[in-house]
């Protein structure tokens, strides 16, 4: 079973830059495909006979490297996952596209739901986390302990930037499905039940202690 977590980071200066650049690499990288992308299909539809296969994100990535990277310095200076999952994500959202499960995939634009995912040595320790390049950062949470995320993404919502990550656990089965109620540990609410119950404060905490530790 697998839940997801997400929490807020708190970034100095440097780590600021060093997440917008990672997520403007993360941007460019799925526009450069996403330009190809839409270029083959305009070939393979003008030339029925002579078509180009339709490239996976493997094919991508070697584009990338070969046609972009040596053009863009700047590639270099953040970890090369951001690039590549960038593309994977874009041939995901083709896969969909094709299936008609979603629509067409669109450009990204700078400001707008930046992020970009990461794994490798990526490390959790109380309230901070350590991802590739950029080192440690903190977090205002306590973060779950015992679990190393195979992967992380991390966003830009505002100013304010935040990790998460899908946790991995195993789940009794003598439990019940309709007895799963996810708890969401936030700054503004000290709980969030997944039945939409909010519990603010001290005495809310109290009052639902014993449901709460049940339900974790």
């Amino acid at each position: 079973m697998l839940l997801g977590f997400k929490t807020e980071l708190k970034v100095n200066k440097q780590q600021r830059l060093l997440l917008a650049q990672h997520a403007g690499v993360a941007r460019h990288a799925w526009n450069q495909g996403l330009a190809l992308c839409q270029q083959v299909l305009i070939h393979n539809q003008l030339n029925p006979e002579d078509k180009i296969k339709f490239p996976t994100a493997i094919d991508l990535h070697k584009w990338l490297v070969a046609a972009v990277k040596s053009t863009h310095p700047w590639y270099y200076e953040v970890s090369k996952c951001a690039p590549q999952y960038a593309l994977r994500y874009l041939s995901d959202a083709f896969k969909s596209f094709f299936k008609k499960v979603k629509g067409f995939p669109k450009f990204k634009k700078k400001g707008r739901h930046d992020s970009f995912t990461l794994d490798g040595a990526i490390h959790i320790d109380h309230k901070k986390v350590r991802v590739p390049i950029i080192g440690w950062i903190r977090t205002y949470e306590i973060l779950p302990f015992g679990y190393k995320p195979k992967s992380i993404t991390i966003s830009k919502q505002a100013d304010q930037w935040f990790i998460s990550w899908k946790i991995e656990v195993e789940t009794s089965q003598t439990l019940k499905k309709q007895e799963f109620v996810g708890v969401d540990l936030g700054i503004n609410h000290l709980a969030t039940l997944s039945t939409t119950e909010i519990f603010d404060g001290a005495k809310s905490y109290k009052k639902y202690e014993h449901k709460l530790a049940r339900m974790q």
